[in-house]
């Protein structure tokens, strides 16, 4: 293998004859812009020669022979810009500082292409604009996540990627309760119009923290750095009801930059969902239907507040604020109807109906400081957060049962209550390093700690001869308390063509769970160690390949822990498990990567080996009672291939693609030899997007997730159509948006879970069709001149 690598970098060295490079930035700020497209065109044909893209740093160079070219500069929500006139000649040519302005921005210096674009590759990670998909308008994040290649998201709203379900998401590249606390909840109560745009990293280097076998899905906030008064306003009115305002604004002179973001959302969200069972008790099959329409009314407000100081150029010191409550309510009713014999006519039908009101408040505290050196590429940040969540959860359950006409039998009805109060306190210190070494080199180094600590109390009664009393063991506390310490360093270089980078984390986690009640703990601490690597080749036509490799870890999330059982559903419950351990997996992946003049294509290869996968195993009673919670499997083994592009066949038509197919083998046999599944699966979604006349978009996405095995049965496969129009107008500075997700309202996930003792039947629709009418307005101060502090002075 060494000898190989010499032998590609000797001739690599014979080719090269000139390089061109140079550094791409941000007008306004300064910053670095990482995975810039840089493509060169021959001056004389004006064909596409060769191209590159940038680096963390902003920096790049492209490989070629001497000659006359023109270059093309182009990155996410930035217009194009064209370098003209350049003469290559042996050795180097230096392009210098190449800075680019926000497509909001007036230009007259330089041509431009005013269109942003929709998604940006690059080797390691893909990022999307979401703000362009028209598809977003009016949604939250759980909507906007689901519209995104790679993503999927279920019927409970839970995320995965590349079909597994552990993923990180972040916040602006930390951790953050605006969607880590409730989950999916979360993603759910925060608005879409807040969402600058997402990052989809799915083999992560050791600067991230370890969690997340999947990959890391990171969303980017909005906020404007541009001198003066900058903001835009979004309205919303849906149906079903979906009624709401965000506002987005920011105010930037000389040393101060303020930056606010609110949203405030009305939301009723219906939904249905329906089983059949069959449990196998000797020779007895007992059968029973279940239906269920839910109904959830969501009041939620998000605002977050900041402000950029700058000591000078290079020093900058944020303090921010966010703060989100949700006030909501939901109504479920279930039909439960048993039967002696398949097809025939129900010997029992009762109902249970949940209602419940939920209240919960949170706020997070950051202070983050970052300091540029003089010398290109070195830099230091350092944050600290404060976080603090409660929600109070009280639900009352109604049964009443009825004859097999649907008659009321005149027996009592059963009244209960569950009620629970849960909160949170999260602490994150971390601190990251960059120095520059050579001409090419780095060293990166950086510190994180993180402590959460929670406390749920839960108590479920049943009105008894006119008291309440507690349902035996469902009465408990159980606190959890959670702290992760890590460090990690990387070094990486670049030699001719060949880059390569390796890293190595070290974390260390300690876990303490009580149930204070019934006095049990259960503490747990490990130490691991975290490995990645990265190999980049630039092939000549702008083409690159990468190779890379990473451990990653999932530990069990609170909820996964936690012993309480939910009871909204009579014969089907739900806890967590404190005896589940954390899976392991060590992540393989070959990507690569090809721009051309009208697009581009990035496929991968991936291999995920994992050891004690988390899944959930559901198990019926004789009873045909169900009680489903997280275990541990021995392994499983994944394989994919992916291949995802952007293509504008014309100058009024782009499209983009994506399309995974992959091989999922589960071995569960720890747990019994029915707990084994060998599945093969792909899903595809294609976006075309068409101009009209003049500022008018037309958009069609379409989506089929193929038939799916499980450890215990199977996915059905679904597909489903979504639509949207736009118009510009006034200047381009404002936007309306009409958009149906769901045209055909076909979005139902439906499975079969099965053992030698059950068969079970489910779908359910989280999300019906929802329409929704958007109007944005985008405000913009005309450009000032710059301060000494912006010139550098």
């Amino acid at each position: 293998m060494r000898i190989f690598f010499l032998c590609c970098f000797a001739i690599a060295c014979i080719q090269v004859q000139a390089q061109v490079k140079g550094k791409v930035t941000d007008a306004q700020s300064g910053n670095p812009l990482p995975y810039a497209t840089i493509s060169l065109f021959s001056k004389l044909d004006k064909s596409l020669v060769d191209g590159g893209i940038t680096d963390e740093n902003g920096l790049f160079s492209i490989d070629t022979k001497p000659g006359a070219y023109f270059a093309k500069v182009e990155f996410l929500s930035y217009e194009t810009v064209t370098v003209e006139n350049i003469e290559v000649k042996k050795g180097e040519t230096d392009l210098g500082n190449i800075t680019l302005k926000s497509a909001a921005a007036q230009l007259d210096e330089v041509v431009v292409q005013a269109e942003k674009s929709t998604m940006q590759l690059s080797l390691d990670k893909r990022v999307f604009n979401v703000g362009k998909d028209l598809a977003n308008a009016g949604g939250n994040a759980a909507e906007l996540l689901s519209n995104i290649p790679s993503v999927q998201v279920d019927v409970e709203g839970n995320v995965s990627l590349r079909g597994s379900s552990n993923v990180r998401i972040l916040v602006d590249g930390k951790p953050s309760g605006l969607v880590s606390v409730n989950g999916s909840g979360g993603l759910q109560q925060l608005q879409g119009s807040m969402i600058e745009r997402v990052e989809i990293i799915t083999n992560p280097s050791a600067r991230y923290e370890a969690e997340g076998v999947g990959g890391i899905i990171n969303i980017i906030l909005k906020k404007e750095q541009r001198n003066g008064f900058n903001g835009s306003v979004d309205m919303i009115g849906g149906y079903p009801a979906n009624y709401g305002l965000a506002l987005n604004v920011n105010y930037r002179h000389d040393r101060f930059n303020f930056f606010i973001n609110y949203g405030i959302t009305h939301r009723t969200s219906p939904g249905r969902g329906s089983m059949y069972q069959r449990t196998f008790v000797g020779d007895t099959t007992l059968f029973y239907r279940r239906s269920s329409d839910n109904n959830q009314i969501l009041f939620a407000q998000n605002a977050r507040a900041g402000l950029d100081f700058y000591f000078s150029p290079k020093d900058v010191l944020t303090a921010s604020y966010s703060l989100r409550r949700t006030d909501g309510d939901r109504t479920v009713k279930y039909i439960y109807r048993d039967y002696l014999f398949e097809g025939g006519d129900p010997t029992r039908i009762f109902t249970r109906k949940q209602y419940e009101v939920e209240t919960e408040p949170y706020s997070e505290y950051a202070l983050n400081y970052k300091k540029t050196f003089d010398r290109k590429g070195q830099e230091f940040v350092a944050e600290a957060r404060v976080l603090n969540y409660w929600e109070s959860s009280d639900q009352d359950y109604t049964e009443k049962y009825y004859d097999a006409n649907f008659q009321p039998t005149g027996e009592a009805d059963r009244l209960q209550n569950s009620y629970n109060y849960e909160s949170e306190w999260q602490y994150l210190l971390q601190a990251d390093y960059v120095q520059p070494i050579s001409k090419e080199g780095k060293l990166e180094a950086g510190l994180r700690s993180s402590i959460r600590d929670m406390d749920n109390d839960y108590i479920v009664t049943e009105l008894v001869n006119g008291n309440w009393e507690t349902i035996g063991g469902l009465d408990d506390r159980f606190l959890y308390l959670e702290k992760i310490h890590a460090a990690y360093g990387i070094y990486g270089n670049k030699i001719g063509k060949f880059s390569y980078q390796a890293g190595l984390r070290a974390e260390l986690t300690d876990i303490k769970t009580e149930l204070v009640e019934s006095q049990q703990k259960n503490p747990r601490s490990y130490k691991n160690l975290f490995p990645s690597a990265h190999l980049t080749y630039e092939l000549p036509k702008e083409n690159a390949v990468q190779v890379s490799y990473s451990r990653r870890i999932r530990r069990p999330r609170y909820n996964d822990l936690s012993p309480f059982v939910t009871y909204s559903d009579e014969r089907n419950y739900w806890s967590g498990n404190p005896d589940l351990n954390p899976e392991y997996t060590d992540a393989y992946e070959a990507g690569h990567i090809k721009y051309f003049e009208n697009g581009s294509l990035s496929s991968s290869m991936y291999y995920r080996h994992t050891k004690g996968k988390i899944q959930q195993i559901r198990r019926v009673n004789s009873e045909g009672i169900a009680s489903s919670l997280p275990e541990n499997l021995s392994t499983e083994d994944a394989f994919g291939l992916e291949f995802t592009s952007a293509y504008t066949p014309a100058k009024w038509w782009k499209l983009d693609g994506n399309f995974n197919f992959f091989r999922s083998i589960t071995d569960g046999g720890n747990l019994g030899s029915q707990y084994q599944a060998d599945t093969y699966s792909w899903f595809a979604r294609l976006t075309s997007r068409f101009t009209f006349w003049k500022n008018t978009d037309l958009q069609l996405r379409g989506q089929y997730e193929a038939k799916q095995l499980t450890a215990q049965g199977y996915r059905k496969p679904m597909a489903f159509l979504d639509m949207a129009i736009s118009k510009d107008f006034w200047k381009n500075n404002a936007t309306l948006t009409l958009n149906i997700s769901d045209v055909f309202n076909s979005r139902v996930y439906r499975s079969v879970t099965k053992d030698a003792t059950f068969y079970t039947y489910s779908e359910g629709q989280w999300r019906r069709r929802q329409i929704n009418l958007t109007f944005s307005y985008r405000l913009h101060q005309q450009k000032k001149k710059k301060s000494a502090l912006e010139e550098g002075e």
